[in-house]
């Protein structure tokens, strides 16, 4: 393997990291009840840690999943009236529109770094798990500096580098990039021999 193929791979995993952590996030969740149905249902019994922990799996798969929609710059947009006006007006609201959120990403951030700093200092356990809660609070800084930096790159592409945004689970797409790297890495090793 070559070290283009490595970067490239490192690249797509780490631009793709909300996906995979949504992915598991939700198998978790979804196993976590599963298993307690089956519990409850079957031997009469249930586990006080296996709802807390499912509670926790979802909201960290709905924000992580809001950042991943940020990347895919599909979060929902009233953009109907911006098809009266000239592109620009639609573009230059978009801008301002992402800008605001920014704004609000970062009070997010800040505010809840201040909260994760008070629960350090006056620890707050969870009831069934008992985890220090600043643990499970430390989603929030994550999130929305990744949303933050998503929607900046977001931008970037489309304005920028007049890139247009693809649903990176589209399937299409990884085939159409798979066989154009199987014909470079051909052609290159090709070259090396």
């Amino acid at each position: 393997m070559t070290l283009s193929r490595v970067l490239k791979t490192s690249i797509t995993i780490l631009d793709n990291i909300e996906g995979y952590l949504c992915k598991f996030f939700l198998s978790f969740f979804v196993i976590l009840l599963f298993f307690q149905v089956i519990m409850r249902t079957v031997f009469q019994n249930s586990l006080a840690w296996s709802e807390e922990a499912s509670r926790f799996a979802f909201v960290w798969f709905a924000f992580l999943g809001a950042s991943y929609a940020a990347r895919l710059g599909a979060h929902n947009r009233v953009t109907f009236q911006f098809k009266l006006f000239p592109k620009i007006v639609g573009d230059v609201s978009q801008l301002i529109a992402d800008g605001i959120w920014l704004v609000f990403n970062a009070i997010m951030t800040v505010k809840s770094i201040e909260v994760i700093r008070d629960m350090m200092e006056y620890p707050f356990y969870s009831p069934a798990l008992d985890i220090p809660m600043q643990y499970i609070y430390m989603l929030f800084p994550f999130t929305f500096t990744l949303m933050s930096i998503r929607i900046i790159q977001v931008n970037i592409l489309k304005h920028i580098l007049k890139r247009d945004i693809v649903d990176v689970d589209d399937i299409s797409t990884d085939l159409e990039d798979i066989k154009r790297d199987m014909k470079i890495d051909s052609n290159d090793e090709g070259r090396m021999a």
